[in-house]
């Protein structure tokens, strides 16, 4: 028998089928027959600059053999680290890229061999130990990889339209009245963590929450479909400890038409 969790979340049930979930975007299966599979995937996030879903990590264990799958891999940027200035400077991109997102992916990789040498073994008080490991390191290398697609450079800025447009203005009353209610949210956060824009699948509506840490938005219940980072290293070098001009300066580069890509999907 196995265990079911989500990420986020302090329990623990049992299930015949010996399933770990964590969150709705990472699943890990263990069965009697000692195999070990995890796959990545979140609906709102295919393109060529994105690996993150296409990833997949899995440690089959059969007798003595181990099949060894995809490891995480850190995305390549839609554009130059300058792109997003004067909002965003290079400098900041670079190492938020470069240092913090490919930390989230190297300590991603080392939880899961962890994982499943701890499967393997069939030690189940070391499952339960990394899911913290599991859940901060995997969140931080999602969180990060819907942040880059949904922001482009200010010139080929656009306010949202078509489907995006509607459901924003029947759930918040207008596009402006979002911003204000996602701006003060974020700013808010206590310590680390990030701002959401997200769908419950069950009503179909949008909603705006925020999460602490690296925690993915999916924790809350709903789908992101847009982000925004508010720990610290997303901004300080440029704005020093004024973080609402930072999350009100953002609404300039935002890809709304990637953000309602994102929608799209996730209505599916």
């Amino acid at each position: 028998m196995g265990l079911r969790r989500a990420v986020g979340r302090v329990a623990l049930e049992a299930t015949a089928a010996g399933r770990i979930l964590v969150g709705s975007s990472t699943t890990f299966v263990t069965s009697s027959s000692s195999s070990l599979t995890s796959s990545f995937q979140n609906s709102s996030q295919h393109n060529r600059h994105q690996n993150f879903p296409n990833n997949h990590f899995c440690l089959t264990q059969k007798g003595s053999q181990r099949h060894n799958c995809t490891k995480a891999t850190l995305p390549d940027l839609p554009y130059d680290f300058s792109a997003l200035e004067p909002i965003i400077d290079a400098q900041i991109m670079e190492i938020h890229h470069q240092k913090h997102h490919n930390t989230y992916v190297t300590n991603l990789n080392v939880t899961l061999e962890k994982i499943a040498e701890a499967e393997h073994k069939n030690d189940i008080s070391s499952l339960i130990a990394l899911q913290p490991n599991l859940k901060f390191n995997g969140g931080g290398h999602e969180n990060h990889s819907l942040f880059w697609k949904v922001l482009q450079p200010k010139k080929d800025y656009s306010d949202p339209e078509g489907q995006l447009k509607q459901m924003i203005e029947r759930d918040f009353g207008s596009f402006e009245n979002m911003k204000k209610k996602f701006a003060a949210q974020t700013v808010a956060v206590q310590g680390s963590g990030w701002g959401w824009l997200g769908l419950n699948k069950e009503t179909k509506t949008l909603h705006v929450v925020t999460t602490a840490n690296q925690d993915p938005c999916i924790t809350t219940g709903l789908v992101p479909i847009f982000g925004v980072d508010v720990w610290e290293h997303a901004y300080y070098l440029q704005y020093k400890n004024l973080r609402p001009d930072y999350v009100n300066k953002v609404w300039e580069i935002v890809n709304w038409k990637q953000v309602e890509e994102n929608l799209v999907k996730a209505l599916m």
